[in-house]
């Protein structure tokens, strides 16, 4: 347990040591050792995505309905307990328990998407078009911070590596990364940014100003990009001939 805490101090103590030499002259702030990204971002949109969850109907949710969203509170009260203010270095195990509330919140929204769309297809669901439009976006916002918790995790290794500057080349290309003129000198992409590539990729079915790089990264934009479209053309379609 010493051990653990002595390494802690000692990464801490070089990136304070590596702040205040003359490296930030040398390389942008997203290829150098930096401070952690202030935790609020990352949290509201985890809360938002238990409130939708939990507002969705029963027949949609895995039972009992109030089993996954209370895990993910628990989950994130462990995280908010571990690292309060900051995404700052991790343990393994710290690390496997954000993989672990991103994993539950993908699967209640997963298994949500796949009911409504069995509903749609053999008509047990949507028989009020204002009903069906609030449920439809409801899982497709949720869905939107999944991805974004996905892609914030996952970019170069996930926000303790990227603090670290362990990992040179990048899973997303930002604009700010190809022009460093356009941007602050200390510029990183932070939980926000994903946010938005994630929002973008699910309303333009396509990349806009991100680009991806990597494989995986390439294939997670597509599946997100599907899950969106069938799900907005899905209900959209319904919603349109209940109302004709």
């Amino acid at each position: 347990m010493n051990d653990g805490s002595s390494d802690t101090e000692g990464r801490l103590a070089r990136i304070e040591r590596l702040l205040e030499s003359g490296e930030r002259e040398v390389a942008p702030a997203w290829r150098r050792v930096t401070h952690g990204e202030p935790r609020w971002a990352v949290t509201a949109s985890i809360l938002v995505a238990v409130t939708l969850q939990s507002k969705l109907p029963e027949r949609l949710t895995l039972s009992p309905s109030w089993a996954l969203p209370v895990l993910e509170v628990v989950l994130l009260t462990g995280l908010i307990a571990a690292n309060p203010r900051r995404v700052e270095l991790r343990n393994k195990r710290l690390r496997w328990l954000g993989l672990a509330l991103i994993c539950v919140i993908s699967l209640a929204n997963g298994w949500a998407a796949a009911q409504l769309v069995r509903g749609l297809v053999n008509g047990t669901e949507g028989s009020n078009a204002g009903a069906l439009l609030l449920t439809g976006g409801n899982i497709w916002l949720t869905n939107v911070i999944v991805f974004a918790l996905w892609y914030w995790e996952w970019d170069r290794g996930g926000p303790a590596d990227r603090m670290m500057g362990h990992r040179q080349f990048a899973d997303f290309l930002f604009v700010q990364m190809q022009s460093p003129e356009a941007a602050p000198p200390d510029w990183e992409p932070a939980f926000l940014d994903y946010l938005y590539l994630s929002f973008t990729n699910s309303t333009a079915f396509s990349p806009t100003d991100v680009m991806p790089l990597s494989r995986w990264a390439k294939m997670l934009m597509m599946l997100q990009s599907t899950v969106s479209l069938v799900t907005v053309v899905l209900v959209v379609a319904r919603a349109v001939n209940i109302l004709q």
